[in-house]
């Protein structure tokens, strides 16, 4: 791809520095998510070797989506922070994305000069479903009714229309679990850590809404993750080689019901301006960090970024070994079907993984090729979307 001049001045002008993650868990045991964002927090700049004092900005996002007034300052109040420079990314899925590309923008234009991001929950069951409707919601005015009441019924949509027009089998989705199931098994803190599953295992296990089986669909639990972005100038002087932030794009289509084709994702759009500002294309990836909420997502953001043509990602996964000593590497922490998914914090452990790939730290499971990584947020029905290139420093 040539080189674009998009945004091109943003193009590796900061770095993440320090990463912090606390183990995914199923019973948090009275566990807040400010308690655990906390942690993760102070792990992140532990990471780095730095401290609160250092830190002069501060990104996060809402927890379970109960927290949002006030969070950014109800958090850096109690990890004793004073920023000048603050942001709450309200972008479902594609939040933590879109956390680092706020950071990455406030490093590089000298709003700030080293920024948290952190988001992590804890898992209620009874959750979301206690709290009143919103007193607005499309959602819930113009498409609830009409049947798509939830995200299991939306994804089982696509991946049965995707069926019907390109021939996409139930088998090379399960290939997708089953590939990420296996990097699991070399990353202690998965939730299926010691639990390999097959395909066939995958396909055996409960429909849940035809045609996506229960170990397609991503597991909630409880937990926290946290990067530390700042210059890569700082960087040289901190204790580990950087995860150079390359490029990164966003793009929203509201609803994905009144889109022309529920295929074509605004993914398109978010991984090109991603491409354009890295100044790489898709060719040059050497593993891939893809938002797994579905088996089903993931096979059409690998299309939607240009990893392969229209309607050829049942093929791709069907060729290509996805485990993190694969051909194309896939989520290769295990992804949130093996990891875990902490709410909203979900796609942070998918920027927390790529970023240790990029700087060489992921031990048994490190990929052959980690000079450029890509790592994709999808927020709701694949409607709003965020993209990043991340980059090795040496």
């Amino acid at each position: 791809m040539a080189r674009s001049s998009e945004d091109a001045g943003l193009r590796g002008r900061a770095a993440i520095v320090g990463l912090g993650e606390r183990r995914p868990t199923k019973s948090p045991e009275g566990r807040t998510p400010l308690g655990l964002v906390a942690e993760a927090a102070i792990e992140a700049l532990a990471d780095a070797g730095l401290g609160p004092a250092d830190v002069d900005g501060i990104v996060v996002c809402p927890a379970m989506m109960q927290y949002s007034m006030l969070w950014p300052s109800v958090v850096a109040e109690h990890l004793g922070l004073s920023p000048s420079y603050l942001d709450l990314v309200d972008l479902g899925g594609a939040s933590a994305c879109a956390m680092v590309a706020r950071a990455a923008t406030a490093v590089a234009t000298g709003r700030a000069r080293t920024v948290l991001c952190v988001s992590g929950d804890t898992w209620d069951p009874r959750g979301m479903y206690l709290k009143p409707p919103p007193l607005v919601s499309p959602l819930r005015d113009f498409t609830i009714p009409y049947g798509a009441a939830g995200a299991n019924a939306d994804y089982a949509m696509a991946a049965r229309l995707h069926m019907a027009r390109f021939g996409t089998t139930e088998r090379q989705l399960a290939k997708i679990v089953a590939d990420q199931r296996r990097s699991a098994q070399s990353n202690p803190l998965a939730l299926f850590h010691g639990k390999p599953a097959t395909v066939d295992d995958v396909l055996a296990s409960p429909v849940v809404a035809d045609p996506l089986h229960l170990l397609e669909i991503v597991m909630p639990c409880s937990g926290a993750e946290a990067v530390v972005v700042t210059t890569p100038e700082r960087a040289r002087d901190l204790r580990h080689a950087p995860a150079l932030v390359l490029g990164f794009g966003e793009h929203l289509d509201p609803d994905p019901f009144q889109r022309p084709d529920l295929l074509v994702t605004p993914v398109v759009e978010s991984a090109r301006r991603a491409f354009a500002m890295a100044g790489v294309s898709p060719a040059e990836v050497g593993f891939a960090e893809l938002y797994d909420c579905y088996s089903i997502a993931v096979l059409i953001e690998i299309e939607d970024a240009g990893f392969c043509p229209k309607g050829e990602g049942g093929r791709f996964v069907e060729s290509h070994d996805l485990g993190f000593d694969g051909d194309f590497p896939l989520n290769t922490h295990g992804g949130m079907l093996s990891f875990g998914q902490p709410g909203l914090g979900g796609g942070m452990t998918l920027v927390v993984e790529a970023a240790r790939q990029a700087m060489g730290r992921a031990g048994e499971r490190q990929v052959r090729r980690p000079e450029i990584g890509f790592v994709h947020g999808n927020g709701g029905t694949f409607t709003e979307e965020c993209s990043l290139v991340l980059g090795a420093s040496s």
